[in-house]
């Protein structure tokens, strides 16, 4: 099989891009509820050469598949996939269920009303966080650190369920490296260029299958945690000129 699927016949007004690895047990079911959800949408999945083969049964499922080799990482793959899509509108999320996917025409419908980049959160109106405590309160804190130290104010930084409109990545491309920490730097950079953004409350679930990247054991979790903070402290450094003494 060839390591990239061919894109839909004309240009989608959504595109929706799944960085992968090791989804096998949620791909199949996260293409079928997307194409349910939004049926006009480009599903491209962008996967780091899953040794369980995810990105066979994703092209097996009818989505674009970009397959990687000798290359992983989230941000590098979302960018990946920002490149390759095709749509006016472009979203991202996990491909574990645990964002539900009928909520990215929500999303798209805040694009559409104006919007120039929707963010899905667990901390608007109608949002909840509904994973281990431990989690859901390093991800708050994480949150006010970034709004007392950052000059745009977002409720839910390190969201990761976000849709942009295609010129938005012109003038506030995402960040090449890390982990989800790259939300923070990228939602920070669109604000201070003059982006409008639109938080839409979502209820976020822990996965029910597979293995957490984000969670394997208390130093991988202790480690993300340093790398968002490290990004916050580096973001404020770099873009000092806007902000408000503390």
């Amino acid at each position: 099989m060839p390591n990239d699927t061919a894109p839909p016949d004309g240009d989608p007004e959504i595109s929706i891009v799944l960085p992968t690895f090791c989804e096998a047990e949620n791909i199949a079911a996260m293409i079928a509820r997307l194409k349910k959800a939004v049926p006009s949408a480009e599903i491209l999945v962008v996967d780091d050469d899953s040794p369980d083969l995810t990105w066979q049964i994703a092209a097996g499922a009818g989505a674009r598949v970009i397959r990687r080799r000798g290359e992983r990482g989230l941000a590098s793959a979302l960018n990946r996939g920002i490149d390759e899509a095709k749509g006016k509108i472009i979203a991202w999320m996990d491909a574990d269920l645990s964002m539900p996917p009928e909520d990215v025409a929500r999303l798209a419908g805040a694009i559409r009303a104006g919007a120039d980049i929707a963010v899905g959160s667990r901390y608007a109106p109608g949002g909840r966080d509904l994973r281990p405590q431990l989690r859901v309160l390093t991800s708050l804190f994480i949150n006010r650190l970034a709004n007392l130290l950052l000059p745009v104010k977002v409720r839910d930084y390190d969201s990761g369920f976000v849709a942009a409109r295609r010129d938005v990545f012109a003038s506030a491309p995402l960040p090449a490296g890390g982990h989800g920490e790259y939300c923070i730097e990228f939602l920070c950079l669109a604000g201070l260029r003059g982006f409008s953004i639109q938080e839409v409350g979502y209820v976020f679930s822990d996965r029910m299958r597979g293995r957490s990247k984000s969670a394997g054991g208390l130093i991988v979790f202790a480690r993300h945690g340093i790398n968002y903070l490290k990004r916050i402290i580096a973001v404020r450094l770099k873009y000092k000129q806007y902000m408000c003494p503390l």
